[in-house]
């Protein structure tokens, strides 16, 4: 079982009793506003999302870790390594991305866990390069990007809802630097 420790969170694999906390963040709004299309989902849909997830990390050998605080137990959301399949014009890269309920904004946790995913990413998968796909406007990961040492690479139109994105890009050598 893959897990990374970080100074306050645990990167792990999914639980069952993740799903409620999941749901839970996954259901509101402010959260959910700058994925996919905005929409919250629901407790099946979360449970959905986790099996996905869970399937990535079997077929791909990475995936989204649930985050976890070290200190109480809670589950703050998710991070981690995903293929794009919905922008096929990155393919084949891999991104790195970041979901944390509310309570857990503006601490930190999200750098500390995407910093430890891409270097999970970059070191222990070899991955050569990762990308992060943001959608324009969300200055919160943009934020995260700039901090992980990602550089813009382009902006494009997502191909479903017609909103631009900007993609970032990190490669092994500029991490090692």
């Amino acid at each position: 079982m893959t897990e990374i420790r970080t100074p306050r969170l645990i990167l792990r694999r999914w639980h069952d009793d993740d799903l409620a906390p999941m749901a839970e963040i996954n259901a509101d709004p402010q959260v959910m506003h700058w994925i996919g299309d905005g929409s919250v989902l629901d407790l099946d849909q979360t449970a959905e999302a986790i099996e996905r997830w869970e399937e990535e990390w079997d077929e791909e050998g990475f995936g989204l870790f649930a985050v976890e605080l070290l200190a109480s137990g809670e589950l703050a959301g998710c991070v981690g390594l995903s293929v794009p399949e919905f922008l096929p014009e990155v393919l084949p890269d891999v991104e790195i991305s970041w979901r944390l309920g509310q309570s857990f904004w503006g601490q930190g946790y999200a750098s500390e866990a995407a910093q430890a995913a891409l270097d999970f990413a970059l070191t222990d998968r070899g991955l050569d390069r990762v990308i992060s796909i943001n959608r324009m406007g969300n200055e919160a990961s943009e934020n995260v990007t700039r901090k992980l040492g990602m550089v813009p690479e382009r902006e494009t139109v997502h191909p479903v809802y017609g909103f631009p994105l900007s993609v970032h890009v990190i490669d092994l050598t500029e991490f090692q630097a």
